[in-house]
C-alpha cells in the first residue's frame, strides 16, 4: 500500500513537472523569437550536416555572443550571418591581418565539407562563439515547439494528460471510499442500541 502511495505522488510530479518545463520551453521559445538563451549563451539548431561529425543535423549549440569579434583564430569554431541572411556555424581555417576598417576577414569551412566556404566572412558578420556544447537531437523537438502545431501540442497534451490522471485519481478515490464504507458493519434497521 505504502509503495502504490509513493509510486502516485511520484507520478502526479513528474507529471506536473513534464507539463511545467514544456510550458515554459513554449513561452521561452515564443519570447525569445524561437530559440531561447540561458545563462547568457544563445542555444541554436543545427539545420544542416556540414560539420559532422562533431556537430550532427538536428543537435542544439551553445554559442556565446559578443566581445571581440576580431580575436578568432584558425581552428576555433564561429557563427556568422551569410549573405543570405542564414546563421552558418564552421570553423575558421585561415584568419588574415586587420584592415583598414578594423575587420579581419576569416576562411571558414564545414568539417564534414571537401572545400572552404566560397565567401569569406568579415569579422562584421560574426555573430558567436560556438562553445563546444552540443546535445544530440534536441533541436528537433525544439523547432517542432517553435512551431504553431508543436506549440498547440505541447500546452494541450500536458494539459489533457493531466485532466485525464486527476479524474483517475479521483475515481480511484471514491472506489475506496465505497469498498471502506461497505466493511463498516451496519445496524439493522429499527434496532434499539443500549449501553
Amino acid at each position: 500500500m505504502l509503495i502504490k502511495k509513493i509510486l502516485s505522488h511520484t507520478l502526479s510530479a513528474v507529471m506536473v513537472l513534464i507539463f511545467v518545463v514544456l510550458a515554459a520551453a513554449v513561452v521561452v521559445s515564443r519570447a525569445s523569437g524561437g530559440e531561447p538563451a540561458l545563462f547568457g549563451y544563445e542555444i541554436k539548431t543545427v539545420l544542416s550536416g556540414s560539420m559532422e561529425p562533431g556537430i550532427q543535423t538536428g543537435s542544439i549549440v551553445a554559442l556565446k555572443p559578443g566581445g571581440d569579434m576580431t580575436r578568432f583564430k584558425k581552428g576555433d569554431v564561429i557563427t556568422f550571418m551569410s549573405e543570405d541572411n542564414i546563421l552558418i556555424t564552421h570553423r575558421i581555417v585561415d584568419a588574415s591581418a586587420k584592415n583598414a576598417a578594423g575587420e579581419v576577414v576569416y576562411r571558414t569551412k564545414g568539417d564534414n565539407n571537401d572545400a572552404a566556404d566560397m565567401t569569406p566572412v568579415s569579422s562584421g558578420n560574426v555573430v558567436a562563439e560556438y562553445t563546444g556544447v552540443t546535445v544530440p537531437y534536441i533541436g528537433y523537438a525544439m523547432n517542432f515547439a517553435a512551431s504553431k502545431a508543436g506549440s498547440v501540442v505541447l500546452m494541450i497534451v500536458p494539459g489533457l494528460l493531466l485532466l485525464l490522471y486527476a479524474l483517475y485519481s479521483s475515481w480511484k478515490a471514491l472506489s475506496a471510499l465505497e469498498k471502506k464504507n461497505t466493511a463498516l458493519p451496519q445496524t439493522p434497521p429499527g434496532t434499539d442500541i443500549q449501553s
